[in-house]
């Protein structure tokens, strides 16, 4: 039985992704600021009270699992380049431990190579740089601290994210190519639980929309 270090597990897409590696079969360490918030128990689940910035919690948290799944993401109180210097801790330990593989998630103003950016992906990334400049910033520069090393890394990136079901009728593609501007949470959720077994896009930052 593998166990997965978590980190996001209280946002929107961290509890439906952890419910759905305990279902599979794995075990969970996962990371909590406040794990007051967290409803979900299970045996095979261990929540440690920590913060991402800190690197002693980082490192507990990464400390005797397998593989490593980050769906952090900003707050309105959060510190800026929190993602960034979340993901470089998270990475000092993975290698601390000598762990290969990391899923990450960022939204899709993060652009990838083989994007194809529509008019309406243009709008939208525009939007951004005037509503959001620090989040897109702050997610672009987290790619750029996975992509410098040498892990198995997968950024899994979605748009606008909604609260509906699991549809199991994802797109995965690239920005422009195959794809939508909306996904359910569930689905994002049920994507990476799936590219933990199947590795299918390491090294490649996926699209995924409805």
């Amino acid at each position: 039985m593998k166990t997965i270090a978590l980190f996001g597990i209280t946002g929107r897409t961290g509890l439906p992704l952890a419910e759905m590696l305990l279902q599979e079969g794995y075990k969970i360490k996962a990371l909590a600021r406040n794990p007051g918030k967290l409803t979900l128990t299970h045996p095979n689940l261990a929540v440690i009270k920590g913060d991402v910035l800190n690197y002693e919690d980082v490192r507990k948290t990464v400390e005797g699992t397998d593989m490593v799944v980050s769906v952090i993401g900003p707050t309105k109180d959060s510190p800026p380049l929190m993602q960034t210097n979340g993901t470089r801790n998270i990475v000092k330990a993975i290698q601390q431990y000598g762990l290969r593989r990391i899923i990450s998630m960022t939204g899709g103003g993060v652009a990838a190579e083989p994007d194809q950016p529509k008019m309406p992906d243009k709008i939208i990334k525009f939007i951004m740089n005037v509503v959001a400049k620090r989040v897109l910033e702050d997610g672009t520069a987290h790619a750029e601290v996975l992509k410098g090393t040498n892990l198995d890394w997968t950024i899994v990136r979605g748009p606008r994210l909604t609260n509906g079901p699991l549809t199991h009728k994802y797109r995965v593609g690239w920005v422009g190519v195959n794809a939508s501007t909306s996904a359910s949470r569930k689905d994002i959720a049920h994507f990476i639980a799936g590219e933990l077994k199947s590795g299918k896009f390491v090294r490649q930052m996926p699209f995924i929309s409805n």
